[in-house]
């Protein structure tokens, strides 16, 4: 019941706290977003002081008054310089690649700062993770593990810098807001039929290193395999020539929503498996979806595009699909 009350106390605590929304990027720390507190270290420190003043002053004995003012005076001085650690830190991006629901996401955090001055030991956590990062020449990237639940829009959330340098006895910390969402990709099937027969002119022919027919032979280029050098016509042209292949070239695949009789999120996660499998076997292909088409093409760009796409579709009951 204790640790309810304290969570919620903390809730309503930062909720006062700068920002008190999404922000946009980059954001610059200063005096007004900054807060420092003593650690439990610092307030043991701080009692142990106040016990040899008492002391010190009670017995009248000068230099364990003197020690003690002077650990004071370090005390006070490391709340500066753990102020100092983050004042004038600039939070420049946060940015991360598109992965597969259930897969952790590589949070990237960039920071910036003024190289003149060593940075170390900061802290940087979203809910309960955390990775740490220090900046030598005014520039450095965090990275941390997300975890991701469902497919969508996945918003990171207030993200929290910290430190407790130098000694411990102050932790200094700030918040940050970013206003963007990472995308999280559908889970593709574990199973299914194989790739739909393509629609189209399936005459046509692509080039390939390992294809069937010899098509035409070329000037030799750095990073061609010695494999496909034709000897004998390179003998008697007196430089080196290379063999093009060509292959036949499949129909375009055609991945159509509306053919599939399955419940929502499995004609998701089946759409999403075929996109990996078309653009594994080196196959063009159109996404057919209700209110949209893409393509036919492939690439990693069109891969891009239909697995968005497919994140992106509205859940069965209409909500958009969103980690919140």
């Amino acid at each position: 019941m204790a640790q309810v009350r304290l969570s919620g106390l903390r809730r309503r605590l930062e909720s006062l706290a700068r920002p008190r929304g999404p922000e946009p990027l980059p954001v610059d720390l200063d005096r007004r977003r900054i807060y420092i507190l003593p650690t439990t270290f610092g307030a043991f420190f701080a009692l142990l002081l106040a016990v040899m003043l008492v002391g010190a002053l009670n017995y009248n004995n000068n230099p364990a008054l003197l020690l003690a003012l002077l650990l004071a005076g370090t005390g006070n001085t490391t709340l500066f310089v753990a102020h100092l650690q983050l004042s004038g830190l600039r939070v420049a991006a946060v940015d991360a690649e598109p992965v597969v629901a259930g897969m952790p996401m590589m949070l990237r955090v960039h920071l910036r700062a003024d190289p003149g001055r060593v940075r170390r030991g900061l802290r940087l956590a979203v809910d309960d993770r955390h990775a740490f990062a220090s900046l030598a020449d005014g520039a450095g990237e965090v990275r941390l593990a997300l975890p991701t639940r469902r497919r969508g829009w996945l918003h990171p959330g207030r993200i929290t810098l910290s430190t407790t340098r130098p000694l411990g006895l102050a932790r200094a910390w700030a918040y940050v807001w970013p206003n963007g969402a990472l995308l999280v990709y559908p889970r593709p099937e574990a199973e299914g039929p194989p790739l739909p027969l393509g629609a189209g002119d399936a005459s046509q022919a692509r080039m390939h290193p390992a294809g069937d027919d010899v098509h035409h032979l070329r000037a030799w280029r750095r990073g061609d395999s010695r494999r496909a050098i034709a000897w004998k016509p390179s003998a008697r042209q007196g430089s080196l020539l290379v063999r093009e292949y060509e292959q036949p070239q499949g129909a375009d695949v055609v991945l159509d929503w509306t053919l599939l009789a399955l419940p929502h999120e499995a004609r998701i996660s089946r759409l999403a498996r075929w996109v990996d499998e078309a653009e594994r076997e080196g196959r063009r292909y159109r996404l057919q979806l209700p209110q949209q088409a893409i393509g036919p093409a492939r690439g990693a760009a069109h891969r891009h595009a239909c697995l968005r796409a497919l994140a992106l579709l509205p859940a069965a009951d209409g909500t958009e699909p969103n980690h919140g």
